[in-house]
């Protein structure tokens, strides 16, 4: 189990003791952060390594999970979805098994903490089954910035009743929601098997066990099978980059248990790509092994993120602490981290041959790809790493609970 002594030689003497004199006021009081699943995307993993630093610091903080069936999940993903746009049929039996999940697991659950962390909208409605005796947070990873209005209307039922609203970007602020909201930007753990320096033997033997060819340079992209990280058009670029540069498009995708729709997703990318690319050019794999994706980052020629819509990025940010450079949508939480022609390319999601021209160019000269990758490590080290998030919740505790 990491400490923050751990990231001394990352991150620095000030920053480590910044973080212990925040806690001071802080020692013992009970933190509980629920989400809806241990594995799978950016908001297990950061509660995997943000739980012990927090501890570490004299908090007792905690972390469940809540239970739900599979019409649950299959509602919250629309939910999800109409988050960040989509439509939406929002019928009377979606809205009671929604609720009847959270009340199920309330009956079983109990919850006596100084302060509740709620994450993203599965476990929203759990604050309408508990004796409020404490502030509780309702923390959204999702792009907010344009929600489906019917179903934001629904939710706002609930998060009206929380003391705290955190986002991960300033564009996602609702000016009709009366409660307090605060910009936290997520981050990466340097020290996870995910982001930590692989040795040359290592990296080799994953690459040979996991099939992935190393006779060509290739395009990587890290991110959930969801149609909104747009696999299907990281396919159609690939085709076009490959006009000009022989090379392979490696689709690494998580299968989050909250996340029903992954299956499918992923299904349907395999038939495109044994219909329409040569056999082995394209690189399907759905193993949830983090060193496998450090490798798979760590090789690749350049990075590319094909969103359509985007909480934050993580997988961005793990890219470039790895030195690379990123081809990225302008979408959500990426701009925050790229700038263009700096420390990455950003493009619009429609914009495919501009998307196709920049991989080109980062593949045809390494020396570009190595500047871009530089100043990205820089970036991340600046703002991006998970002593920077215990700082930033321990600010948020501190003003609710002292």
């Amino acid at each position: 189990m990491r400490s923050l002594a751990d990231y001394r030689q990352i991150v620095g003497d000030d920053v480590i003791h910044s973080i212990c004199l925040k806690a001071r006021n802080l020692y013992g009081k009970h933190v509980l952060h629920l989400n809806s699943t241990y594995q799978g995307g950016g908001v297990a993993e950061m509660l995997v390594s943000l739980l012990p630093l927090m501890n570490d610091t004299g908090l007792d903080a905690g972390w469940r999970i809540l239970h739900g069936h599979p019409d649950f999940f299959t509602i919250t993903k629309k939910f999800h979805n109409a988050l960040q746009g989509d439509a939406v049929n929002l019928t009377p039996i979606k809205k009671r098994l929604y609720v009847q999940a959270n009340e199920d697991f309330s009956v079983y659950t109990h919850v006596d903490h100084d302060c509740v962390i709620i994450h993203d909208p599965q476990p929203l409605p759990l604050i309408m089954f508990y004796k409020k005796r404490q502030p509780w947070v309702w923390r959204c990873h999702i792009d907010l910035s344009s929600p489906n209005a019917e179903l934001w209307e629904y939710l706002k039922h609930f998060i009206i009743r929380y003391d705290a609203v955190v986002i991960s970007n300033q564009a996602y602020r609702k000016d009709d929601l009366p409660v307090e909201q605060r910009v936290v930007y997520p981050a990466i753990d340097p020290l996870a098997p995910k982001n930590i320096k692989l040795s040359e033997k290592d990296v080799t033997k994953y690459l040979k066990k996991f099939d992935v060819p190393t006779d060509k340079p290739f395009i990587t992209q890290v991110s959930r099978f969801d149609k909104h990280k747009d696999p299907s058009g990281a396919i159609r670029i690939f085709k076009k980059v490959r006009d000009n540069v022989d090379c392979r498009l490696v689709l690494c995708g998580s299968m989050a248990t909250d996340d029903p729709e992954a299956l499918q997703i992923y299904e349907t990318l395999a038939r495109k790509a044994r219909h329409e690319i040569e056999a082995g050019d394209v690189v399907l794999t759905t193993l949830e092994n983090d060193i496998l994706v450090n490798v798979l980052q760590e090789t690749a020629a350049v990075i590319l993120q094909k969103s359509k819509k985007e909480g934050f990025g993580l997988a961005v940010t793990e890219a470039l602490w790895k030195g690379k450079a990123v081809v990225a949508s302008r979408v959500g939480g990426i701009p925050l981290q790229l700038e263009d022609g700096v420390n990455g390319f950003l493009l619009e999601p429609d914009d495919e041959d501009g998307f196709a021209d920049r991989l080109v160019k980062v593949l045809e000269d390494p020396s570009l790809a190595g500047e871009l990758g530089a100043h990205g490590r820089e970036t991340v080290r600046e703002k991006f790493l998970i002593t920077r998030l215990v700082a930033d919740h321990l600010d948020l505790l501190n003003d609710l609970l002292t």
